[in-house]
């Protein structure tokens, strides 16, 4: 047995004696040549699990139990040892690749890092080692990316170098962390695959965490359930989905959004455990309703240095065309790189579009807005808002959540008082799902989830009309996605809210959207209803990213 993990507990200190459990009696196997997936929500223990291994956990982490590595115990081994056994033997692959990469070097000097140190190669070997692990990993022009800092590369290129970092010195096993959760699904896909043909090719070891049982099915042999730091149903991977024995496990499987149907309400984790059964067919919309927001040829171009004096046009957004209507929700889809969040900042002049006629024009209430002068242009904003994809960069750390909601209320004059204004704050929270304890927190206090309802909550503040949503909901857990996008439901039905959806998951599109706008570098290449688009794409690259989305066991099988 390659890792054995035995009855493990973690703590946290958190002063005063006072002791946090995260981690209760896990044990789990991870053998030669397999990989083992750790399955859960946020919170639910799995990667203080897995950097239980290593030990890299914070100070204050107390670590119980047994973690034998080819035999010898983890736990009782020395920082020299652990030390010796990080990089060489057991690597690390981190969720964020640009927070894990460090930006003041460039690639060549990271990637020859392991390789000095571990290995005692030299300057020049390590380097030629450097490009060959680019090249292995899928990086064009390798040797030219060797020079390349983090900044200058995609998404999907700083998580191949993490991957070549990791693999520099053949480890035993690959320990990944959630690598591919901010990634789209063609990206996402590329990594998968990359890793499941590095894995048979070194006949290493894979421990993989993630909250998508979708993604799980196709990469597992051994599957890990966890909730609340404890093991709640583990095994081989087709029984797993075939046959899942805790209400848990099945609650994760059933409340990922499906590109099959298209249910009222998407079941979450609380609906399943407790029977209740969700409405099979949304309330159908209105084909007449009014258009409220009307793009026509909008376009938006950067310009970038070339040579010394020159410069060149790079067409982010080109001649792009929408009629949205009241009530209604177009769904906005791409690979990263696309264009689609550089058209939704846009449409609310977060990005100037270009000058004149060739930025087109967004109709809003019978007027331009790319031709409104500072005064109306401010008047119009809090009639149509957005909701930005990380909801830890979005809210002010220093305000707290009654803070932030009020500052809109009170620049807009919305609410004669304050006392007028926190209560219109507090009956949103509660619409959001959250109680009036909320108010008086900070948003360090609450989960990726939770942060968002606040985002949304303070958006409605102002009693929008549009609401832009850019990746609202990419980066959370499946359960917490579809409570989100419940909410989103809900409040359209309420106010007859429009929403600009832009997101890279397609199944997730076909919950909220009723059309689709299918952009690639910078041009929309197919337009038509979500249902249409998903059952009948006409275009090749609307086929891949279909083909891209993760099925689960039974349709890898």
């Amino acid at each position: 047995m390659l890792l054995s993990i035995q009855d493990l507990d973690v703590a946290f200190r958190m002063g005063r004696g006072v002791l946090a459990q995260a981690v209760q009696g896990v044990s789990f196997d991870v053998p030669e040549h397999t990989t083992v997936a750790l399955v859960g929500e946020s919170g639910s223990g799995k990667s203080v699990t897995a950097m239980s291994v290593l030990n890299l956990l914070p100070e204050n982490a107390q670590r119980s139990g047994r973690i034998h590595w080819q035999g010898k115990d983890l736990l009782q081994a020395g920082l020299a040892e652990l030390q010796a056994l990080r990089g060489r033997e057991i690597a690390c692959v981190f969720q964020d690749p640009m927070s894990s990469l460090n930006p003041v070097f460039d690639v060549g000097q990271q990637l020859c890092e392991p390789l000095m140190k571990h290995l005692g190669m030299g300057r020049r070997q390590a380097l030629a080692r450097a490009e060959e692990l680019l090249g292995e990993v899928g990086i064009p022009e390798p040797k030219r990316r060797l020079a390349s800092y983090p900044h200058e590369m995609s998404g999907g290129q700083q998580q191949r170098v993490m991957i070549a970092m990791a693999l520099a010195c053949e480890p035993k096993l690959l320990i990944a962390d959630e690598p591919t959760t901010a990634l789209d699904v063609t990206i996402q896909r590329q990594i998968m695959e990359l890793l499941a043909r590095l894995k048979t090719e070194r006949r290493m070891s894979v421990l993989f965490i993630s909250h998508d049982l979708g993604l799980v099915g196709e990469i597992a042999d051994h599957v890990v359930v966890m909730r609340g730091g404890v093991v709640r149903e583990q095994g081989p991977v087709a029984r797993i989905f075939e046959a899942p024995r805790d209400d848990y496990t099945k609650a994760l499987l059933a409340c990922r959004p499906s590109l099959e149907g298209n249910p009222a309400r998407l079941m979450v984790i609380d609906d399943h455990i407790a029977g209740r059964q969700a409405r099979q067919h949304a309330q159908a919309k209105d084909p007449a309703a009014p258009v409220v927001l009307e793009a026509r040829s909008l376009s938006k171009s950067f310009w970038l240095r070339k040579g010394l004096f020159g410069r060149r046009e790079f067409k982010a957004v080109s001649d792009v065309n929408f009629r949205l209507r009241k009530g209604h929700t177009l769904g906005v889809v791409g690979e990263s790189g696309s264009g689609k969040t550089t058209m939704g900042l846009a449409l609310l002049r977060l990005h100037e579009p270009n000058r004149g006629p060739e930025g087109g024009e967004v109709i809003f209430d019978g007027r331009n807005l790319l031709k409104l002068n500072d005064v109306d242009r401010q008047l119009m904003r809090r009639r149509i808002q957005i909701v930005f994809q990380n909801p830890y960069a979005s809210l002010n750390p220093r305000f707290t959540i009654g803070q932030a909601l009020v500052e809109p209320m009170a620049i807009h004059g919305i609410g004669t008082t304050l006392a007028e204004r926190e209560q219109r704050a507090r009956a949103l929270l509660e619409k959001v799902g959250l109680d009036g304890r909320a108010f008086g927190k900070y948003p360090h206090e609450f989960s990726g989830g939770q942060r968002q309802r606040v985002a949304i909550a303070r958006c409605l503040t102002l009693n929008p009309e549009v609401l832009v949503l850019d990746e609202a909901v990419s980066a959370l857990d499946v359960s917490v996605q579809a409570q989100v996008l419940n909410l989103l439901r809900d409040l359209q039905d309420e106010f007859g809210l429009s929403y600009v959806f832009i997101s890279h998951d397609l199944a997730v599109v076909r919950f909220i959207s009723d059309e689709v706008l299918v952009m690639k570098d910078g041009l929309v290449v197919e337009q038509a209803s979500a249902a249409q688009i998903l059952a009948a794409p006409r275009e090749d690259y609307t086929k891949r990213l279909l083909a891209a989305i993760p099925r689960g066991y039974r349709a890898a099988a």
